[in-house]
């Protein structure tokens, strides 16, 4: 297909709690290099993009508070193509808002949606998936979603089961979708892993943006209302006050819940390419290569005895990191906090969630 019609919309919004204390409020995950690759997530997925579509047809959205950030990592991108949003209101609001902004801009328009935290193993395998599923929704109507080919029972990611099953996934070619699961507990995630016929659902999405545009005026109203019949003050001056109002009344719900699960048009591309959603701790440690007891350490110095399946993460690379007689905990040092906590993402999570407390505002 024409690739000047072809844009990537990169959601880069969120606060990034999971990854506290690394990750705090004033710079969020996005902006870091948690993964210690060399690049921050937002720069590594602008660049990866960059090799797919036109650099000008790329799209970020991301919070208010974050534009200055957001600049100064990525300077080269157009102001026009930097949207920003008053409030956090998860996926739906956000393609919404870019939905509709592409929309002005070109009515043949076909979008590639993408969150900011993802590694990818195979830059060359992925942009050649891209590449076909862009020329896929340009002969279909479909809404696309990558599917990945699990490697453990994880249940922090979302599954999708398609007509045909395992088999049917060898083929490489798109299916249409059969089941959505959300993060199903881990005795489910090992059921499905056991049939071979569910795929993780990577949350990269392709289509054309008025199909989107259709289905989410069918499926959530609530959130199109905000738009439909003031969408021309989009890209004007009175841009910001518009999608203000137009937030405030915005449901916070994600676009699979609001669409994806819903619609008829969704289909699985199975996909074959290294992908890791680096979005907590134990995912991190999931990425970060191991030792001979399991334990992954992305610090400088340590002394380590009597530690098995321990993730350790000291930015600064300053300290010695001691530690003895731990199983299956994370540990993380920065300068002015140190965590020590079990792994599991749903303990940390609880865990943290006393940081809200007033006494401790200044670490969040």
């Amino acid at each position: 297909m024409d690739i000047r019609h072809c844009y990537c919309v990169i959601m880069a919004g969120g606060s990034g709690t999971r990854f506290w204390p690394v990750s705090r409020v004033a710079q969020p995950k996005q902006f870091l290099d948690v993964a210690d690759t060399g690049k921050t997530f937002i720069r590594q997925t602008y660049e990866r993009f960059r090799k797919i579509v036109p650099q000008d047809n790329i799209i970020i959205v991301t919070a208010d508070r974050y534009r200055e950030l957001m600049i100064e990592q990525i300077p080269e991108l157009k102001p026009e193509n930097l949207l920003t949003e008053p409030y956090n209101r998860n996926t739906a609001p956000c393609i919404a808002y870019a939905t509709y902004t592409l929309l002005q801009r070109d009515k043949d328009a076909h979008m590639v949606v993408t969150p900011s935290d993802h590694i990818i193993d195979n830059d060359e395998m992925f942009a050649e998936t891209i590449t076909n599923a862009f020329d896929y929704v340009n002969e279909n109507d479909v809404l696309m979603t990558l599917g990945v080919v699990p490697t453990r029972p994880d249940s922090n990611y979302g599954y999708i089961q398609a007509y045909g099953g395992s088999k049917a996934y060898k083929s490489g070619t798109p299916l249409p979708v059969k089941t959505f699961t959300e993060k199903p507990d881990k005795d489910l995630a090992k059921v499905f892993i056991g049939t071979g016929e569910f795929l993780w659902n990577a949350g990269i999405f392709l289509w054309k943006a008025e199909t989107i545009r259709m289905e989410m005026e069918k499926y959530l109203p609530e959130v199109t209302g905000q738009f439909t019949g003031w969408d021309a003050a989009l890209s004007t001056k009175i841009e910001r006050e518009f999608i203000a109002r137009a937030y405030t009344g915005c449901l916070n719900i994600s676009i699979d819940y609001g669409v994806m699960e819903k619609t008829d048009r969704a289909w699985i591309y199975p996909v074959r390419f290294g992908w890791q959603d680096v979005g907590t701790w134990e995912s991190l440690y999931n990425y970060i290569p191991k030792d001979n007891l399991g334990n992954a350490v992305s610090a400088g110095k340590t002394l380590v005895e009597n530690t098995t399946d321990v993730l350790v993460v000291e930015p600064g690379k300053k300290k010695l990191i001691a530690i003895k007689g731990l199983e299956d905990y994370i540990v993380i040092d920065t300068d002015d906090v140190l965590v020590i906590c079990p792994k599991d993402d749903k303990k940390f999570k609880d865990f943290i969630s006393g940081i809200a407390m007033p006494e401790y505002e200044k670490y969040r």
